[in-house]
């Protein structure tokens, strides 16, 4: 192949090979050096390799575009690389109203939900959309309602391991709760570790956070605020402007378990729960202590320092060990696998129910599967996350700017683990269900 022929017939111009004074043919190649004869070059800047053999471009390497065998014969040349295609261009809903047949103003009023549309109509608009790959111009809705739906999401509670929340069956029900229930209202969740700072935060475009259980000493709730970024989270914010909340009873739920315990014969109950600032842990404390002094019985409580199984399971062993007044019925608050609970009673010696009550606040479904089954104190995390945000959309959609709340009753699921055997007061037919279910499971 020739020079003129390589470059699609062009006359060769600089670089093009001509009759060296020594006759050989040498190539003055247009770089600052010669190309001595077939195949070798000489000079010229990067330091090009003399000799016989292809041409080598500098330090690196790199072959040239077009190098000749030690034959004469010329090497095959890369193909130049395309230029990459342009992306393809956005289903418009005017493409999608063409496609189906239908007017602009239905195909909208049929994705949005709106309008006076018969149910076929409908779901061929939608159709039609879907088989398209329409997408609604997130960019222009966003400068019509001056919002990016996008709702920040973090749990205050454990900041010193900011994400490990999803270990836990309650934290991560209520976030995917929080993100289904969120998304079914048109906004999407962003996750935020434990402990963010603002830095972390400050330059998303978003429009409310969810703080989940904010410790005391945290100053992510007083940042968003400050920022004028709404806060929904628990009872802790009460009474801030721009903060609003859902919360459980914590009282409620604490005389529920004791109380039932209680009825099954139980005299000296021992409490497990997390030494942690959150405002349900305080509001548990208390209402430990407040139960206790009205029934004249001893408050046995022993504190966790930090969340996780291991750490909850040796602080259940601590409370079973206690001398020769061992307790009677045991109240796990913070939050540990039933499964376990049940082997650590059973290392100490105690036969559940016979020895010991069994309570644990829970979300694990294992405690539903094991033997005896465990009875469970539900924080009702599903139904705290609609309560939250429909809070949440009614205040952003709907200008709702008091800063009241919501108490979410919680759920006491008895079952096998405190009930006593046997005939007598404590013992047969269990009690009435605890809670807002109804029944327990």
């Amino acid at each position: 192949m020739t020079e003129a022929s390589e470059h699609g017939g062009a006359p060769p111009e600089q670089g093009a090979t001509t009759p060296g004074r020594d006759g050989t043919g040498a190539r003055d190649d247009g770089t600052g050096g010669r190309r001595d004869g077939p195949g070798v070059r000489s000079g010229g800047p990067g330091g090009g390799h003399e000799g016989p053999g292809p041409r080598w471009d500098g330090p690196g390497g790199r072959h040239a575009a077009a190098v000749r065998r030690d034959d004469g014969s010329a090497a095959a040349r890369p193909a130049a690389a395309r230029p990459a295609a342009p992306p393809a261009p956005r289903v418009r809903l005017v493409d999608v109203a063409r496609e189906a047949g239908l007017s602009k103003t239905t195909v909208s009023a049929a994705l949005n939900g709106t309008g006076r549309l018969s149910p076929e109509i409908r779901e061929k608009a939608r159709e039609t959309a879907r088989r398209m790959g329409y997408r609604p111009n997130a960019t222009a809705r966003q400068l019509r309602a001056g919002r990016a739906r996008l709702i920040g999401y973090v749990v205050g509670e454990l900041a010193d391991t900011p994400w490990t929340f999803l270990e836990s069956p309650y934290f991560a029900r209520l976030t995917g709760a929080t993100a289904a229930t969120a998304l079914a209202r048109g906004y999407a969740v962003v996750l935020l570790p434990a402990g963010s700072l603002q830095s972390e935060w400050a330059a998303l475009p978003l429009d409310a956070v969810v703080v989940a259980d904010p410790v005391a000493d945290d100053r992510i709730v007083e940042d968003l605020l400050a920022a004028r970024i709404p806060v929904f989270s628990d009872r802790s914010v009460e009474g801030r402007p721009g903060a609003h909340w859902v919360d459980v009873d914590a009282a409620a739920a604490v005389g529920q378990a004791l109380d039932h315990v209680h009825a099954q014969g139980a005299r000296r109950p021992v409490l497990v729960v997390p030494d942690s600032t959150t405002r349900f842990h305080r509001e548990v404390d208390e209402a430990h202590r407040a139960w206790c002094a009205a029934h004249g019985l001893p408050e046995l409580a022993v504190r966790v320092a930090e969340p996780g199984n291991g750490p909850v399971i040796q602080a259940v062993e601590t409370a079973l060990a206690a001398g020769p007044d061992r307790p009677d019925a045991l109240l796990v608050v913070a939050e540990a696998s039933p499964p376990l609970v049940l082997g650590a009673a059973r290392r100490h010696g105690y036969d559940v129910p016979g020895d010991l009550l069994v309570v644990c606040v829970s979300e694990d479904e294992t405690a539903v599967h094991t033997e005896p089954p465990v009875t469970t104190l539900s924080l009702r995390p599903d139904a705290v996350a609609e309560a939250g945000i429909a809070h949440l959309v009614a205040v952003l959609e709907q200008g709702h700017e008091e800063t009241g709340g919501a108490l979410v009753p919680v759920r006491l699921d008895v079952r096998a683990s405190s009930l006593r055997p046997g005939p007598g007061p404590s013992g047969g037919a269990p009690p009435e269900p605890y809670g807002a279910a109804g029944q327990a499971p």
